[in-house]
């Protein structure tokens, strides 16, 4: 880690002691992104106060379907969402959230008692490490160990990102899922302005770009990831603004599996149905942006969407027909990429 100690040290100090809560942002960046969905927002009132107020993340990044599952937040700070997710995975889970920050690690470590007593478990079944998301072996999470990787506007954070996607596709189990949300510009960020300490604190100057990113995921093997949710951020600090104002900034959400997976989205002639089964989602299952799953509605679908439904824990929850043997070409599916201006062409047919 010595080549990015100044990058690590700026952003331990910046969440360590220069913000005390969320109140001290200068922008609405650490704050935006989509409500909680209603399950969410019951746990969160058991959620104390002061975990609550030092919480810098951009979105919601926790899917369903986690019961008894081991969760890893990359980047967990106060413990906000760790505590959230441990109500979810229940008392036979486990989450482990990992963090850099003594002020947040101090923060988290002091609230684990209360939130297990609100939860009614009789021992703990959340624990905070300290240590670099770009480092996980060093911390002893193994190989294949665990369900599902969440972040909350973290990745951006860190000077070495492909060490953290390489990380977190060799502790994910085959099949497993990272779901995070972040900050992406729409253009490289100059050199000057990645340095910048406020902007890197304030989680735009390291921002990816969006083309970047998907190289990024193909480096480490992952052809197709999805967008769940798009929301363009405002800069309404009028320093921040003058210094990065010609960038577009988004907070996405996106999900990513470790499959088998191809680069296009290929046609096999294969339908999904969705079974209803999700808990306090009996109506309807969202994929990403531009699958939406009715309840006993068949689906055609390309297949990777396939095998990210019937290759993962949500298999018990779709009944998918068909198979790969017969090829069709390509499957018309996706909007374009989010956080592309909108002049730019994309070819047709991807699904991300």
């Amino acid at each position: 880690m010595n080549s990015n100690t100044g990058t690590l040290d700026s952003v331990r100090n910046y969440y360590g002691r220069v913000l005390k809560t969320n109140q001290d942002l200068k922008t609405n960046v650490c704050c935006a992104g989509e409500s909680p969905a209603p399950r969410m927002r019951e746990i969160l009132k058991d959620i104390h106060p002061d975990v609550v107020a030092k919480f810098y993340g951009c979105g919601s990044p926790i899917p369903p379907e986690l019961m008894g599952r081991t969760v890893l937040d990359l980047g967990s700070g106060s413990g906000r969402d760790c505590f959230i997710l441990s109500k979810l995975v229940g008392p036979a889970g486990h989450v482990i959230g990992v963090d850099m920050t003594p002020e947040q690690l101090d923060t988290a470590r002091r609230h684990v008692g209360y939130h297990m007593e609100k939860f009614g478990f009789a021992r703990p079944n959340v624990e905070f490490l300290s240590g670099y998301i770009e480092d996980l072996k060093s911390l002893g999470i193994e190989n294949n160990s665990v369900d599902v990787v969440v972040s909350n506007c973290v990745i951006n954070l860190s000077p070495d990102k492909q060490r953290v996607f390489a990380e977190i596709f060799r502790v994910l189990k085959p099949g497993g899922e990272l779901y995070f949300s972040d900050v992406f510009a729409d253009r490289r960020i100059p050199p000057p302005l990645a340095e910048d300490p406020v902007l890197l604190g304030e989680c735009l100057g390291g921002a990816l770009y969006i083309e970047d990113f998907r190289r990024l995921l193909a480096g480490v093997g992952c052809l197709d990831h999805r967008v769940v949710s798009n929301s363009k951020l405002a800069l309404t600090d009028p320093v921040v603004e003058q210094k990065a104002g010609m960038i577009g900034f988004h907070s996405l959400t996106v999900r990513v599996f470790k499959l088998d997976l191809e680069d296009r989205c290929e046609d096999f002639g294969q339908l999904a149905r969705y079974l209803g089964t999700l808990p306090e989602q009996p109506h309807s299952f969202v994929l990403d942006d531009h699958h939406l799953f009715e309840t006993g509605q068949p689906q055609p679908v390309c297949g990777n969407t396939a095998s990210m439904l019937s290759q993962t824990r949500y298999a018990p929850h779709f009944k998918v027909i068909g198979d790969t043997r017969v090829h069709h070409g390509l499957f018309d599916c996706g909007p374009k990429p989010a956080a592309v201006p909108e002049n730019s062409t994309v070819p047709s047919g991807s699904c991300c």
